[in-house]
């Protein structure tokens, strides 16, 4: 069955923002731990479910590449895409790698909450698509503008949802034939 605001996973794209080596060194520790994990279990999801993977960088030269860790979770299929601008829904790249998917739905996670993420969820609602961001997925260097990002997404109307809830939408049936392997990303 599927409710009105849950996920599924034959209609959407992981897009994971910013997630790099720089931009993380700002981020208070626990905290982009909490992100990395939430973002790897996603990314490994994904590729588990044949949800197509987006990953931005954001000025690579300045602030480096995708983190190792979770480019190793990506899978082979998943797409970088350099930017500079800071809604990722302003680059040409991502909308067409967007558009060429056929889905609608974007789940999103990264760097920052209250910059890059906001604007990419704003600007892909603007445009048709149904954003939910995950907020243990995403993080800011002052947890209060963190906080104050999804307290205007919600107000926008964007989904504000977790990691573990995606994961299981996605999957929808523990009958799914890689709910054994989804569910263990959880532990």
């Amino acid at each position: 069955m599927n409710g009105p605001g849950l996920l599924r996973g034959d209609d959407s794209v992981l897009l994971l923002i910013d997630l790099q080596t720089r931009l993380a060194a700002s981020m208070p520790a626990e905290t982009y731990a909490r992100t990395r994990a939430a973002a790897i279990a996603l990314a490994r999801a994904a590729g588990e479910l044949g949800v197509p993977v987006l990953a931005t960088r954001q000025y690579p030269k300045g602030l480096g590449p995708i983190d190792g860790d979770l480019e190793s979770a990506l899978p082979d299929a998943a797409m970088t895409i350099d930017k500079t601008c800071f809604a990722a829904s302003d680059s040409e790249p991502l909308t067409e790698a967007l558009r060429a998917t056929g889905r609608r739905q974007v789940v999103i996670g990264g760097m920052e909450t209250h910059v890059c993420v906001l604007q990419t969820a704003a600007g892909l609602a603007a445009s048709g698509h149904v954003p939910s961001v995950v907020a243990d997925a995403a993080c800011a260097r002052d947890p209060a503008h963190h906080e104050n990002a999804l307290a205007r997404l919600r107000a926008a109307g964007i989904a504000v949802t977790n990691h573990e809830s995606v994961l299981f939408e996605w999957l929808r049936d523990a009958r799914h034939d890689r709910f054994k392997a989804v569910s263990a990303l959880l532990r």
